[in-house]
């Protein structure tokens, strides 16, 4: 892979250049809104590479007329046909910058957020990699429960072992020519593996919560469902999570059927157990759902508290039909798939 040329000009004890990239497929308004957001940033890009993955609506025309606008620098790329990872690798491949900062098209980006994301690398002992954070941006009482159960609060990340997204991250280039770009055979889950290659090849992370995107949840259930089986087929291919995997099989095809037979046949006290799983499961959804829904009126809060345990029901669902369909893709390639990430060192 092309490191790219590097930045002209860069004086003595400057910052380091930073790249800013995008994948987009069908983004529409969304690609002004990016764009925009990412000219109000505090720290300005030195540059922004957007690739275009073959949109069959105006994003690309979108996009060559915002680059001849000049709001940022902006350079734009078509790659018809280009997965999620192979427009991430071209982006990143065009970039000229040492640092790349990647975020996706659909969020409202804070105007600090790369300064804050950048900032670690000017520390004494800079990282490679830097995790920004993201929070949910509802529209709707559904999308507030569905961020509730699904997406993490900031008092539930540990900075040790919190994975970065791809909608808000930073790294050393070097870093990622270094592992092997982002994965172009997995669709799903990609972002995830290019963080355990790093990881796996030694190197450093930093976690940066000032770092923010906002992004808007699933509208609907269906929606919901088909995202979480992709997310669990990309599991399944990547050999990834058999534990959690096999622990929600276990629950929902063995746990919970014995202890409705045993209320049904034995005692109904075997129902308390029944309900404790439920309790511990909802937990946390519920502690989130308290701090979320705040705007809502009353009645809009007891129905998004209904909602939740029917999304946790579904996304459970949803899993556990994706996660074989992976494991079954894996097997059919003739190769172990995990061996890409799990073998991998810093000299690769």
């Amino acid at each position: 892979m092309d490191n790219g040329s590097s930045f002209e000009g860069t004086r003595a004890g400057a910052s380091p250049p930073v790249s800013v990239i995008a994948t987009v497929y069908n983004e529409g308004p969304a690609i002004d809104e990016l764009v925009a957001s990412l000219a109000q940033q505090t720290r300005q890009p030195d540059e922004v590479v957007i690739v275009d993955g073959g949109s069959t609506d105006d994003t690309l025309a979108r996009l060559q007329r915002l680059a001849t606008q000049g709001e940022v620098p902006l350079r734009v790329l078509s790659r018809p046909g280009s997965s999620i990872s192979a427009g991430r690798n071209a982006a990143v491949a065009a970039a000229r910058g040492p640092i790349i900062a990647g975020v996706d098209a659909g969020v409202r980006i804070d105007p600090h957020w790369l300064e804050q994301i950048t900032a670690p690398f000017a520390a004494p002992h800079p990282p490679d990699v830097v995790s920004g954070f993201f929070v949910p941006d509802p529209r709707s009482t559904f999308e507030v429960a569905l961020a509730a159960v699904t997406l993490p609060a900031l008092r539930d990340v540990r900075p040790e072992r919190f994975l970065p997204s791809s909608r808000s991250v930073a790294y050393r280039k070097a870093a990622w020519q270094a592992v092997g770009g982002y994965p172009e055979w997995l669709d799903y889950c990609e972002d995830l593996i290019f963080d355990l290659r790093l990881q796996a090849a030694g190197y450093r992370f930093a976690f940066a919560p000032q770092a923010v995107v906002a992004f808007r949840p699933r509208p609907r259930l269906g929606a919901f469902f088909r995202q979480y089986y992709r997310y669990a087929r990309g599991d399944g291919k990547a050999d990834l999570w058999r534990f959690r995997h096999a622990v929600r099989y276990g629950t929902y095809l063995l746990a919970a059927p014995a202890l409705l037979l045993l209320t049904a046949l034995a005692s109904p006290w075997w129902a308390l157990g029944l309900l404790l799983g439920l309790a511990a499961m909802m937990r946390t959804p519920y502690r989130r759902l308290v701090s979320l829904w705040q705007p809502l009126p009353p009645t809009e809060r007891l129905r998004a508290a209904l909602w939740a345990p029917l999304i946790r029901l579904t996304g459970d669902l949803a899993k556990m039909v994706g996660y074989p369909v992976g494991v079954v893709w894996r097997r059919r390639q003739g190769q172990r798939m995990e061996i890409y990430w799990r073998s991998v060192t810093r000299d690769a």
